[in-house]
């Protein structure tokens, strides 16, 4: 099974921006790839997420304009670029792999997750 591992994460302030990485193990050749967040006592959300054929990338709406998310195949690297972060984007981060379905990525696979500070 494939394995992801996450980078990136850190403390920064209100305005500020972080890129995440995620790592994976081998080439993910179908399916989707994504970022999903938790923040203390809320359950986990996705935030972003591309599809692995054709490249639709999908967003959150409370990240629409501020986020990217990215994928260097070559790399087996997926990117999640953080701009005018807020402190509601406090949260653990994780990288997911999976199927994607009705307009969501559906997540068999999970990283460790890195945390995301943001004061304000």
């Amino acid at each position: 099974q494939v394995r992801l591992e996450e980078s990136g994460g850190g403390s920064v302030q209100a305005g500020g921006s972080l890129k995440l990485s995620c790592v994976a193990s081998e080439y993910i050749s179908r399916g989707c790839m994504g970022w999903f967040r938790q923040a203390a006592g809320k359950e986990r959300e996705e935030v972003a997420s591309v599809y692995v054929k054709g490249g639709i990338n999908l967003y959150d709406d409370t990240v629409k304009g501020r986020f990217a998310i990215s994928r260097d195949s070559a790399k087996n690297t997926m990117y999640l670029q953080m701009n005018r972060l807020k402190s509601a984007d406090t949260a653990m981060y994780f990288c997911v792999a999976g199927l994607a379905s009705a307009g969501r990525c559906n997540p068999s696979t999970w990283g460790q997750g890195t945390q995301v500070t943001v004061s304000s």
